[in-house]
């Protein structure tokens, strides 16, 4: 028998959902919503009344049946740091997501509105691999600092899904494979996959690692305290520095790979900071395969930035002695959350509990 699933997947100003019977897209749609729509609420669990009915109002206009699905998933949030997996929508993982357990972030909602649609139609609700997925091992949390260890936050979702994809065109368990993968979007993350668990990673939302189209990455600490104590900025203007408005943006005016390749084309200065990128990626990679004792049997490269052929090309010019390259552009997280259902109720995996 098929399944029928319903995926949300909430943003700061977006809904996105899709319908799928197995793993075949039936639609899809993006939901805009305005500044104004959305400061009506104090906080981000506040907006869930709101964004249930503009999703229910479209399955209706879509003349979609919703008692005919099977399950509800949603995009897991900012909840205490867990092992990847498909986790069941629980009362405790439920609490910790309207409280936002390590932060506020529009990603909450998706946990929290596949419980609540589920339950309205009596159907089971999941979450797939959250951004807070963490299964360092012990050494890679020291940073040098007691009060300061290193964390796991990075695009979890996709990593493990162009693992597991890699390894079911493989023919072989996910579990048996040492890979390094590789995620190019608005951040990067670069992590080591040591049989099936994510063993390091480099904080892709405001740690180490390199620059990005929105983030600093690693930046030097001497510098960046001075900066913090100058009196020249704000916490806030500070942050924006390390997270939305650094790399490409603070270098080039864009968060666009295609405009900074275009740029650098004509511009040795865009061309220079084009290398950079590269560069510092490639040496995220060496880093994990440090990590992986040089074992490593593939680099797997995703992202929106996996699109440009001219970033592949100098990745492999310095990285390819490590292992082969698979590219897997794009990043199609309705697709991911669906299957992470999938998995659990076809019996291929175990709902994790939180």
């Amino acid at each position: 028998m098929s399944i029928k699933s319903l995926i949300i997947n909430p943003g700061s100003t977006s809904t996105k959902i899709g319908v799928f019977e197995d793993e075949t897209l039936l639609f899809e749609e993006t939901l805009r919503h305005t500044t104004e729509e959305i400061s009506q609420y104090a906080s981000i669990a506040d907006q869930k009344d709101f964004r249930k009915k503009i999703i229910t109002d479209l399955l209706e206009e879509k003349q979609f049946d919703i008692k005919s699905l099977n399950v509800v998933v949603g995009r897991g949030g900012m909840l205490k740091p867990i092992p990847g997996g498909t986790y069941a929508v629980t009362d405790d993982l439920l609490a910790d997501l309207v409280v936002g357990k390590q932060g506020q972030h529009a990603s909450n909602l998706g946990g929290i509105l596949a419980r609540e649609i589920g339950d309205s139609i009596g159907v089971p609700s999941f979450i797939v691999d959250p951004v807070v997925v963490d299964e360092l091992m012990p050494i890679a949390r020291y940073s040098g600092v007691p009060e300061l260890p290193r964390k796991s936050v990075f695009h979890a979702l996709n990593q493990k899904a162009v693992a597991k994809r890699y390894a079911k065109e493989q023919g072989v368990p996910y579990e048996s494979l040492n890979l390094i993968v590789v995620h190019m979007g608005g951040g990067v993350s670069v992590g080591a996959h040591e049989k099936g668990m994510i063993v390091d990673v480099f904080n892709a939302l405001d740690g180490d690692g390199a620059f990005s189209p929105e983030r600093a990455g690693g930046v030097p600490s001497g510098d960046l305290i001075k900066m913090c104590f100058s009196g020249q900025y704000t916490e806030k203007e500070v942050y924006s520095k390390i997270v939305g408005k650094g790399g490409f943006n603070a270098y080039l005016g864009t968060n666009d790979m295609r405009d900074v390749v275009k740029k650098a084309e004509i511009d040795e200065f865009a061309a220079e900071i084009k290398d950079a990128f590269t560069f510092q990626v490639a040496k995220d990679m060496g880093s994990m395969a440090c990590v992986l004792k040089g074992k490593v049997d593939q680099i797997i490269v995703t992202g929106g930035i996996a699109y440009n052929a001219c970033v592949i090309e100098a990745l492999k010019e310095r990285a390819g002695f490590i292992a082969p390259f698979t590219v897997y552009p794009g990043e199609d997280e309705l697709l991911a959350l669906t299957q992470g259902a999938l998995r659990v109720l076809n019996g291929e995996e175990k709902a994790m509990e939180y």
